[in-house]
């Protein structure tokens, strides 16, 4: 048996897999974060151990045979979150997350300096590691002066699992500390931000061994013998090990609380101009692009609680067959946005508004606006060198048919619908879990799921999708001089 553990903004998922790779069994954990001033993205790191200790035991209590028999243990995370500990590996304050935005300043100084982007292949973005710490020196200083360690948050989490500092490829990619070509921690970055490698995790691939579960942890879990911790992935490099997105040219479409459009890379292909994200795979010698957006079902959830009704319930007025853009368009900046802009203070706006414009518009709108964003990110990962012929959806949106199909017409490509089943994050995680334990070959474990069905651009309102982008892009640096302070 192999137990991926992925650590959410929203929760830890713990699932466990067999060696046939058919899952037996998960379970969960909630998170809050904390939101003290605007902009602000906080989770104290303890709750993540509550979170894990509470999925886990629910795996013991369904499947305690099962458990007994964990072999290997995969790792995923939440991004980008800076865990700042002292010498003795106490916690000296909140986690900052991925989509905290407070070191937006900070972050436009380092990309300032061409070493970051030259080292990194990316934009230094508000939300990576390196400016939080910045951000911590120039505001807290009592506390940065105390800092021997900065973890990622799923290695903190490994911490606690096998005492080890330890973190892999894809998730120190989005530190911009990483030399992403080379695969090491860059000294020359992390001395421009005040620090040095000993503050730092050692780095591992994430199929190889990274340290085993701890004794008392294992007795408490009921695991009867050793367990391997793999170094695990990022989030988005662990679900494009459980869907298989491993080879040159394989892509899928994340539409989650953020939206990723993923590209795996058997080069390193870097275009931070773009601000496509340029990472290390969770595989050895391989790399991956992302165009990132901040709002992706969380557009969704904002309107269901302005209107009072379900996402469901709105999507679900629209209808099966999709319709033209209609005059509404809607901007999905309601976090600022990344790829193409990396603008953390730009803001959402609907424009186009009249007396007839009902909630089933604003959903449309709203629809269609993820959607645009997705075509940004298509447009993005081009000019950085990537062409897709396909992709394949994941995330709570894909079971929206009207929105793949609105996906599918703005993005121009096919999207593949994968059969029923878990092929997410924590799958993705307990995948890596099995490769380390046993050496298995990465390739032949990390294989695509089933396809259910496609759905096709509707190539009737191919130019109507077309003009309705256009009108969208030629929005944002209307908004931007509009509302810039």
């Amino acid at each position: 048996m192999y137990l991926g553990l992925d650590l959410g903004t929203s929760g830890v998922k713990a699932l466990l897999i067999d060696e046939r790779q058919a899952i037996v069994g998960s379970a969960h954990g909630e998170l809050d974060v904390s939101r003290p001033h605007s902009g602000w993205s906080e989770q104290d790191s303890a709750d993540w151990i509550r979170a894990t200790e509470e999925a886990v035991g629910a795996l013991k209590q369904a499947h305690p045979k099962a458990l007994a028999a964990v072999k290997g243990i995969g790792l995923s995370g939440q991004m980008h979150g800076a865990t700042l500990l002292d010498a003795s590996d106490a916690v000296l304050r909140p986690c900052i997350l991925w989509n905290d935005t407070r070191s937006f300043a900070e972050a436009a100084a380092l990309d300032a300096d061409p070493r970051f982007r030259a080292v990194t292949g990316n934009i230094v973005f508000p939300g990576f590691t390196a400016p939080k710490l910045v951000w911590v020196k120039n505001n807290e200083p009592e506390i940065f002066a105390k800092v021997r360690k900065v973890l990622l948050p799923k290695d903190y989490l490994r911490l606690w699992l096998t005492g080890e500092h330890i973190s892999e490829m894809s998730d120190a990619s989005g530190t911009a500390w990483l030399d992403v070509s080379a695969r090491h921690w860059s000294d020359e970055l992390l001395a421009a931000t005040g620090m040095d490698e000993s503050q730092m995790p050692s780095l591992v691939e994430g199929t190889e061994r990274a340290g085993m579960l701890k004794p008392e942890l294992a007795a408490r879990w009921g695991i009867g013998g050793p367990a391997v911790v793999a170094g695990g992935a990022g989030d988005n490099a662990a679900s494009a090990c459980g869907m298989g997105t491993i080879g040159e040219g394989h892509a899928f479409v994340s539409i989650g609380t953020s939206g990723v459009l993923f590209a795996a890379n058997a080069a390193y292909l870097p275009n931070p101009e773009s601000a496509v994200h340029t990472f290390c795979h969770a595989l050895p010698r391989t790399w991956h692009q992302m165009g990132v957006i901040l709002s992706a079902t969380d557009s969704l959830n904002w309107l269901s609680d302005v209107t009072g009704r379900s996402a469901a319930e709105l999507t679900g007025e629209l209808g099966e067959a999709l319709k033209a853009p209609g005059g509404v368009t809607f901007l999905p900046y309601l976090s600022g946005e990344r790829t193409p802009y990396n603008d953390a203070a730009i803001r959402g706006a609907f424009a186009g508004l009249g007396h007839e414009s009902g909630r089933t518009v604003l959903t449309q709108a709203v629809l269609e606006g993820v959607a645009f964003a997705f075509r940004d990110c298509l447009e993005a990962l081009r000019k950085a060198g990537t062409t897709l012929d396909r992709v394949t959806a994941i995330g709570g949106g894909s079971r929206s048919a009207y929105w793949l199909k609105s996906i599918a017409t703005a993005l121009g490509l096919p999207v593949d619908i994968p059969a029923e089943g878990d092929f997410g994050a924590a799958f993705g995680a307990a995948r890596l879990g099995l490769i380390a334990a046993e050496s298995a070959d990465p390739v032949a474990i990390c294989t695509p799921p089933a396809i259910s069905h496609s759905v096709d651009p509707d190539g009737a309102l191919t130019d109507a999708y077309e003009e309705a982008y256009q009108r969208y892009r030629a929005l944002y640096p209307a908004v931007k001089k509009a509302t810039a302070g």
